[in-house]
């Protein structure tokens, strides 16, 4: 409660008698009288960040949090050891949230396109489907609601502008490969003012690797040549072209030309499929030749970008390759990727921190593998003497010897240190694909050049280990465990890498698609507007109360 002091005039009327006039005299007293007001709960706001970083499950943000607190290198140490993340908890409210399809014809286990959707519609979604209910019916999202109610939009992700999340929030497909469709939706709608990723491929027509004419007008555009490298149209619809002439969009293409960008609308499109992963972007930044804008660069744009409009603006922001690691059941690329996202947090939580009109959430669209890290009986730990006046039985002294391995803190600095991913490693193995055919002897050197581990040449020989595929008619991973949830043959050998330095990460993983964990929701704001977050929920409570607090409401 606020207390106010209001000042009360008291007037009093004295009479005297004097020489037997008679004269009026008015005294005026000030009292204060202390009044308690109540403070107006603030529940609705002009803005809403919304990042989500797919495949960032409390197990991620667990290894996160492990490596800013504990790793004897940490990169947080000049940031007292914190977060971004656990800056917005420690500023707001933390909840969990459930994914799944929903509804009682769902489903367990969700996948992208259908979390996306439920977090961007507030109603149940099909598993891969884009923007529709799950009747198949197209719903509008908070993205097109806001837009509609005048306010400035925006999609960011390191992935595919195209890619199922972003997707979710601006295009309405029966499922999520339709990308090229998804493209067109994404640039003729008019409901996205601000799109910030890679994909280039399904916006430049189908000629356009033999096509001379087509890649010159591309040239003059400023589109680089590795951007346009590939198209995966099937007609010669210039969907680049078309946003600028007829959409009225400006474009960027790399990082130069974003940070030079002003306007009010921008397309850009910084990557032909995929952008750099976080690996690739530690290494340019420490040579300071990234060509690419960062995850937290996009962001401060768009931001920068829809906060000019009066009206206010909703923007999605997604770390989508958190989720790429975990399907490939790499925790190095995994924890690079988290530091990555927890940057571009950081960017948001600065321009937000003293404002009281924007609502940001954190979330995720699922977890990804069933990481976690876990004890085991390799390399039990030597005895050790500890000089604790416990150390006695029955008077006699005790060494401290724990039975198992329960991981070291320096695991964290050498996830950090990885060189390379997975897909890296095996790119390097075997660059036309046929990793049955790779030695034991090259595995294990190809691993070890890119991570900080040593690889037994028993395990390394497991690695390429190989079954016929007759579906795909191709050779793909032969998995002891599990195999049935390794579904994106030849990728899953990425699966076979990570079982064989496991024991030396001290990393297990379950699988190589998605867990129907709850994930957490971080929310940072006014707290009229933050405290309903910080329960057990699902993502179409999430959806519906982002819309209340941002007046989108029916």
């Amino acid at each position: 409660m606020n207390k106010k002091l209001l000042t009360v005039a008291i007037s009093a009327i004295l009479l005297t008698a004097c020489d037997d006039d008679t004269k009026t005299v008015e005294v005026i007293k000030e009292v204060e009288v202390i009044k308690e007001v109540p403070v107006q709960e603030v529940t609705q706001v002009k803005n809403v960040i919304l990042m989500i970083g797919d495949g960032m499950g409390p197990q991620q943000v667990g290894l996160l949090e492990e490596y800013a607190q504990r790793a004897p290198n940490s990169t947080y140490k000049n940031k007292g050891n914190q977060t971004a993340l656990s800056k917005l908890a420690a500023g707001g409210h933390l909840g969990l949230s459930m994914n799944a399809p929903h509804g009682a014809t769902g489903s367990l286990v969700t996948d992208s396109a259908c979390s996306a959707t439920q977090l961007a519609t507030g109603l149940a979604a099909g598993s891969e489907m884009i923007g529709l209910d799950a009747d198949g019916n197209k719903v509008a999202t908070i993205l097109e609601k806001a837009k509609a109610a005048g306010k400035a939009t925006g999609l960011v992700s390191d992935t595919r502008i195209t890619h199922a999340t972003p997707a979710a929030f601006a295009a309405h497909m029966p499922h999520r490969s339709y990308e090229a469709e998804i493209a067109e939706q994404l640039v003729r709608s008019g409901s996205v003012d601000v799109m910030l990723s890679g994909g280039a491929r399904v916006f430049v027509p189908k000629s356009t690797p033999d096509n001379a004419e087509v890649k010159a007008q591309l040239d003059a555009l400023g589109m680089p040549s590795s951007v346009y490298k590939k198209s995966k149209r099937g007609d010669e619809t210039n969907l680049v072209v078309e946003a600028k002439e007829q959409h009225g969009y400006g474009l960027a293409f790399d990082k130069a030309q974003l940070s030079s960008f002003e306007g009010e609308k921008v397309l850009g499109l910084f990557a032909n499929s995929g952008m750099s992963d976080a690996i690739a972007y530690k290494a340019c930044q420490q040579s300071n030749s990234c060509t690419q804008p960062s995850l937290k660069e996009m962001t401060v744009k768009a931001l920068d970008i829809l906060s000019k409009d009066e009206d206010g603006f909703f923007l999605m922001i997604e770390g989508g390759q958190i989720d790429w690691a975990g399907h490939a059941n790499d925790a190095g690329w995994m924890l690079n990727e988290l530091l990555k996202f927890d940057e571009a947090v950081e960017a948001v939580h600065e321009w937000v921190k003293d404002r009281n009109d924007t609502l940001v959430v954190v979330t995720a669209d699922h977890e990804t593998g069933s990481f976690g890290f876990s004890y085991s009986k390799h390399e039990r730990p030597e005895a050790q003497t500890l000089s604790g006046d416990g150390m006695y039985v029955n008077g006699v002294a005790k060494e401290y010897h724990p039975k198992f391995n329960f991981g070291p803190l320096a695991q964290l600095d050498k996830l950090y240190a990885q060189t390379g991913t997975f897909f890296d490693i095996l790119a390097e193995a075997a660059p036309d694909e046929a990793y049955e055919n790779v030695s034991g002897p090259t595995w294990k050197a190809t691993i070890e050049d890119m991570t900080a581990y040593t690889v037994t040449l028993d395990n390394a020989e497991k690695v390429g280990q190989s079954v016929y595929d007759d579906k795909d008619a191709t050779m793909i991973p032969a998995f002891e465990d599990f195999g049935d949830f390794y579904v994106y043959a030849k990728e899953d050998y990425t699966g076979k890498i990570a079982r064989a330095i496991a024991s030396e990460q001290s990393v297990v993983w379950g699988t190589g698609t998605h867990t129907a964990a709850p994930v957490p929701v971080y929310t940072f704001g006014p707290a009229g507007v933050t405290k309903q977050f910080s329960t057990m929920q699902h993502h179409v409570d999430v959806a519906n109360k982002m819309m209340t607090a941002l007046g989108l409401t029916e």
